[in-house]
């Protein structure tokens, strides 16, 4: 017994081309994210480091470094 198959309700623009969709979220996540280090570099006076081991620090400070250039 043969299967049966959906037509679609509307035709494509083209054969080639691909519908692509992306939940609200996939967007709204990375430009939140971005929205909140922009504001932690913009600002980073209230930001406060923290006592321990500096080789975060050291990290930190030679991408800066390297990107800086």
């Amino acid at each position: 017994m043969p299967a049966r198959t959906r037509s679609r309700s509307h035709p494509s623009a083209s054969s080639d081309s691909v519908e692509i969709r992306l939940p609200w979220w996939s967007v709204a996540l990375p430009a939140l994210a971005f929205v909140v280090l922009f504001l932690l570099m913009a600002d980073p006076g209230q930001a406060h480091a923290a006592t321990g081991d500096p080789t975060m620090g050291r990290i930190l400070e030679h991408i800066h470094l390297t990107l800086g250039r």
